[in-house]
């Protein structure tokens, strides 16, 4: 082996860095985030997986990232946070061009950071937002059909508004939850939940302390009911209290969905136990979930 390739080989534990990547991706093409395999051990086309192999392929050395939110296969990011150790040469700020010289066209590493040893992208989050996009309109939207979703029914986006203000608070979200969840608890914080019409396109946004597999779907297919005349804003906090799959609406179609944005807490907040308004890292412009294949 060359002498160089073999000092890369060895690199010392005690010298790895923790880094930080915010990543963008089109999900059309992938089968999610996580790292999966067929049944006859052939891998998946996956977000982790080829990120991953670019990080190693930069850092020249082999990595294991780690994703805040493992995103359903059509899931699209604008967001994801993921983190990863590495005994690199490369300067933080060259990072990110680093990587996206290894990766394809549908996947993008926004920003590159240095973390504290500890970070934890899942357990440290303390906010993650969702935007759902609906095309409402007769004509399908043929060169966007993978990041929306269709609807010809003329629908009450105030109606829906309305309904979106019953989610909003903590509750148990047992009626908005997959019921393969997975999850010892269904109960879950929504800090704000807005619908809002733009010319052909209506526009969910929802913030919360975390999401359960197929959450932001199944509020989406509820408010889209609600919209339709189907259901009344009422019904929401009926649904709410039932906890019961069976009486919220349809899980929507996955190619309308973007996780927008996440939220970390400080070193400090965390290290005093909670995470106050003006105490949290993460810019929700950029645009990302506590590690469920959530929404």
């Amino acid at each position: 082996m060359h002498p160089r390739r073999l000092g890369r080989a060895r690199y010392d534990h005690a010298m790895l860095r923790r880094y930080r990547l915010t990543v963008r991706y089109d999900g059309s093409e992938f089968h999610g985030w996580q790292k999966q395999e067929r049944p006859d051990g052939e891998a998946l086309r996956t977000a982790q997986g080829v990120l991953e192999s670019a990080v190693s392929r930069a850092v020249r050395q082999p990595v294991v990232l780690i994703g805040a939110s493992r995103t359903d296969a059509g899931v699209h990011a604008l967001g994801q946070v993921a983190a990863f150790n590495a005994d690199t040469t490369i300067p933080v700020e060259r990072l990110h061009h680093a990587v996206n010289r290894y990766l394809p066209d549908d996947i993008a590493v926004v920003e590159a950071s240095e973390a504290p040893a500890e970070f934890d992208p899942i357990t440290w989050a303390v906010r993650k937002a969702y935007e759902y996009t609906i095309h409402n309109a007769s004509v399908k939207p043929v060169f966007e059909r993978h990041r929306v979703y269709h609807c010809w029914h003329t629908l009450d986006a105030a109606a829906m508004h309305d309904a979106a203000r019953r989610i909003v608070g903590e509750h148990d979200f047992a009626s908005f939850a997959n019921t393969h969840h997975g999850r010892s608890s269904t109960v879950r914080t929504v800090f704000h939940c807005t619908v809002r019409r733009s010319g052909e396109r209506v526009i969910i946004d929802i913030c919360g302390s975390g999401f359960l597999y197929h959450m932001v779907r199944i509020i989406a297919g509820t408010l889209v009911e609600v919209g339709r005349g189907a259901m009344s804003p009422d019904d929401v906090s009926r649904i709410l209290a039932a906890r019961d799959r069976t009486q919220a609406g349809p899980t929507l179609d996955a190619a309308g969905l973007r996780l927008m944005w996440i939220q970390y807490a400080t070193e400090e907040a965390r290290a005093a136990g909670a995470a106050p308004s003006g105490a949290l890292h993460g810019d929700p412009r950029l645009a990302v979930d506590d590690g469920a294949i959530d929404a």
